[in-house]
């Protein structure tokens, strides 16, 4: 089975991610990117901008299974340091997600920030 999320370059579909991990006041939900074969058409692209005003070009956005796209304030992320780190060195991050959506999307990782402050609410 593919994973959850699938991560798009404006229409083109160029990988996949669990979005594993995240920090829900952050409204940060970020993970190991697996590529899809599109990617080798971007790759250059996120490579060369490692972060910068270039990955505004990519139109990057993620979407959910049921091809819903995520919302995200702060945009969608692609870090690519493949060539020193080999697939682990692959990640994808998406910023701003509104707390209400981030709760039904992620509800393990609101659990898991939950537990690390028992006393609080």
């Amino acid at each position: 089975m593919k994973p959850r999320f699938q991560v798009f370059s404006a229409s083109l579909l160029v990988g996949w991610s669990e979005l594993e991990l995240g920090d829900p006041p952050m409204g940060v939900a970020f993970g190991r990117f697996l590529p899809a074969s599109d990617y080798a058409a971007i790759r250059p692209a996120v490579v060369a901008a490692l972060g910068g005003p270039l990955a505004d070009d990519l139109q990057l956005s993620i979407r959910d299974r049921d091809g819903a796209t995520l919302e995200a304030v702060g945009g969608v992320h692609l870090v690519d340091h493949s060539e020193e780190l080999g697939s682990e060195g692959l990640e994808v991050s998406i910023l701003g997600i509104p707390f209400l959506s981030f709760e039904v999307l992620f509800p393990h990782h609101v659990a898991m920030y939950a537990q690390q402050f028992p006393d609080a609410g």
